[in-house]
């Protein structure tokens, strides 16, 4: 008994903000409708509390964007520059975080740097929104450094993606703040994002993401292809980003509560059997069996890697949400692509996986 009693201190201790052990007790196998079987983690322990969401406001023509740099440095001048004319282009004023430009090996100075613009920018009046000016590597480091009691009481919009997907999912789950995986300061506003982007931040539209038209005169559309994998409709709170961050973060208490939750996933330049291995890490937390959908987004440039056989996407997809209860669909303009959706982490959605839509349920600023 008492072996017992220490067992579950332990597995509760052990608890990470997915409402997950990090050492899954029990591991179970579930038979679906066509009498098959797949992996499954039993939940043993009660799921945490989801945090009230906080929303911004809105952005508008004029207002202060705090360009800060919380991965990747940027070597040249060119990129900072395209960067602030774009978004001066677009209507706003442009206020450059303290370290910037700083360069401490590949990250954007050392973590104490970076996480104090991000600080600053919450606490300074002036600035009505902070964006990442690129992703790259280093976002988890700084997670333990932001000041959340601060983020909570001064809310603004946050935004970026790729590995800025650690801060917009920490900031949520920590704060309950909406976040967006938006485009970054140096990604390509076209039309197609900034009208996105418009939509949901500035315009404050509950806004249905639908992929652009295929621009060919093609008899069945190639490019912005929806691929269902399950069909149907769910509705729960989006979380997500690029895979590799997500898997990244496990257990480490920065992750959102999946139970419920709309879970979209992207990423790029990553071998498919190392795609296989973060899946299962979300797998083996217990993640993804308390999902209400998912939503597959670009994954760019992932190949085979050399002596690991011929394994497809298609073959480590179908693995781990084909035989799922909730709906799941591929190819969500999400992730390392030209043309991409503003995705608020926290809002509340519904995905229809035979459509290939994301449609807010409310507006996710204010």
């Amino acid at each position: 008994m008492l072996f017992e009693i220490r067992r579950q201190i332990t597995r509760a201790i052990l608890l990470s903000a997915t409402g997950s052990p990090l050492i899954p007790s029990i591991a179970a196998t579930e038979r679906s409708n066509d009498g098959k079987t797949r992996l499954s983690i039993a939940e043993t322990v009660p799921s945490m509390i989801l945090p009230s969401p906080i929303k911004s406001k809105r952005l508008h023509i004029g207002d202060t964007i705090g360009l800060v740099a919380p991965s990747h440095s940027i070597h040249e001048r060119l990129p900072f520059e395209i960067a602030i004319d774009t978004l001066q282009a677009m209507g706003f004023r442009i206020k450059e975080g303290a370290h910037l430009r700083a360069r401490r090996g590949h990250h954007a100075g050392s973590d104490q740097q970076r996480a104090a613009d991000i600080n600053q920018m919450f606490a300074d009046a002036q600035v009505d929104g902070i964006l990442a000016i690129t992703g790259g590597s280093g976002a988890n480091r700084i997670l333990p450094l932001l000041d959340y009691e601060l983020i909570r009481r001064k809310p603004k919009f946050f935004g970026g993606f790729s590995d800025i997907t650690a801060l917009i999912n920490a900031i949520y789950a920590k704060t309950g703040l909406i976040t967006f995986h938006s485009p970054a300061g140096v990604s390509e506003w076209n039309a197609f994002s900034q009208q996105q982007f418009r939509s949901i931040v500035q315009e404050a539209l509950p806004w249905t993401m639908r992929n652009p038209r295929d621009p060919a005169d093609l008899p069945a559309p190639r490019e912005f292809r929806i691929q269902t994998l399950r069909a149907g409709k769910a509705q729960g709170h989006l979380v997500g980003g690029n895979l590799a961050v997500l898997s990244s973060m496990a257990g480490s208490g920065f992750l959102p509560q999946f139970k419920d939750a709309i879970l979209f996933i992207e990423d790029t330049n990553e071998y498919i059997y190392r795609v296989d291995r973060m899946l299962s890490t979300l797998m083996l937390s217990g993640a993804l069996d308390r999902l209400a959908g998912v939503v597959i987004g670009a994954f760019t440039q992932c190949t085979p890697g050399e002596g690991f056989g011929r394994s497809t996407l298609d073959e480590v997809f179908d693995d781990y949400f084909l035989e799922r209860s909730y709906p799941v669909f591929r190819g969500a303009a999400i992730g390392h692509i030209r043309q991409k959706f503003t995705v608020p982490i926290g809002a509340k959605a519904e995905i229809d996986a035979t459509e290939g839509s994301i449609r807010l349920l409310e507006p996710a600023v204010l």
